[in-house]
């Protein structure tokens, strides 16, 4: 372990404890349903980072995935009586096989199309949630119960939706820092250079969205769990622009940015709440703020500003070269040099 690692490790442990202690030193039960609203978010954000933030793919139709996990968790186990963690981990696979389906003909699509393939999607299942009366309850929606002890309570739920972050966290950074992670950049960047380097292009794309796919299952999920009741009115279309917005204020290519921004972005409705005509004109300035003066995300500046704070190690102290040795040599060599030319 480095010495510049530990307060990287530092600030991580302290976040850590924060966000397990954080129910008995929250004000109240609606403080802590924010906080487990922005863990959820959060679960769907760092699949589709890797989308977007690592591949490059303009993914805005992720709320149609988060959806899918939604009514698949309130069905199952509302009116079939499956085990709510069971169908957790089977909302993930729903999610995950839909991801599979979409992205193996829209990812061959360029930028814009396959963004606006991803729209059509989101607005197909909105579609089609209000239409299947008979399965999703149509325009009345559905109620969604809850999970069972030890997650039956608030806290109980807060702590199940942390653990389900921690894990989906851990293996986005694996995936980030690892080799996955390198091609992934290289994609974004340059496909053509990736391409050239031996990266494979569209088994590397659909392999991640597919990973977003689940992630975004078990969002939705834990998502219809927390409201407790869904409607087609919950899955709007400017929710799935919110994931998006999320990672772009965050910014690209790290994991700390988007998060970042899925806090301050879930946050701020009730931070300016007492101002609720100016909510719109608050959240508008800060994304103009964001694009305007830092445009690589709140991310690096949290990470220029940590960076600062660390400790300088010691600096390098400067060789003093040995002037009696070298001049030593210098004249060995020049004795030597004087007998050669004697011998010749």
């Amino acid at each position: 372990m480095t010495t510049s690692s530990l307060p990287r490790l530092g600030t991580l442990a302290v976040g850590g404890i924060l966000a397990v202690t954080l129910p008995f030193w929250v004000g109240d039960f609606y403080q802590l349903h924010l906080a487990a609203l922005i863990g959820v978010y959060w679960v769907l954000i760092a699949g589709l980072n890797l989308v977007v933030g690592y591949t490059g793919q303009l993914s805005i139709g992720h709320v149609g995935l988060l959806s899918i996990g939604s009514y698949a968790f309130a069905i199952l186990v509302g009116r079939y009586g499956v085990d709510p963690l069971l169908t957790l981990a089977l909302a993930g696979g729903l999610g995950g096989l839909c991801g599979f389906l979409l992205g193996l003909p829209s990812l061959r699509l360029p930028g814009f199309y396959f963004a606006m393939a991803t729209m059509a999607f989101a607005l197909i299942m909105a579609e089609l949630s209000l239409a299947q009366g008979g399965l999703t309850g149509g325009g009345a929606g559905l109620p969604v119960p809850g999970f069972e002890a030890p997650f039956d309570t608030p806290t109980g739920f807060y702590w199940l939706v942390l653990l389900v972050a921690a894990l989906i966290t851990w293996m986005t950074w694996n995936v980030a820092r690892l080799m996955w992670g390198r091609g992934l950049i290289a994609l974004r960047d340059s496909e053509v250079a990736a391409a050239a380097v031996g990266v494979p292009i569209f088994r590397l794309k659909l392999t991640v969205f597919t990973f977003s796919g689940v992630t975004a299952g078990i969002g939705g999920a834990l998502f219809a769990s927390l409201q407790s009741y869904i409607t087609p009115e919950t899955f709007v279309f400017e929710l799935g622009l919110f994931f998006f917005v999320c990672i772009i204020i965050g910014g690209r290519g790290s994991i700390l940015g988007p998060f970042v921004g899925t806090v301050v972005l879930t946050a701020l409705p009730e931070m300016v709440a007492p101002l609720a005509k100016l909510g719109n004109f608050f959240y508008g300035l800060l994304l103009l703020a964001v694009v305007l003066v830092v445009p690589e995300g709140i991310g690096h500046v949290i990470k220029s500003v940590l960076a600062r704070l660390q400790k300088k190690g010691p600096e390098p102290k400067g060789l003093q070269p040995d002037i009696g040795r070298l001049a030593a040599a210098v004249r060995r060599g020049m004795e030597q040099d004087i007998q050669r030319g004697h011998a010749s």
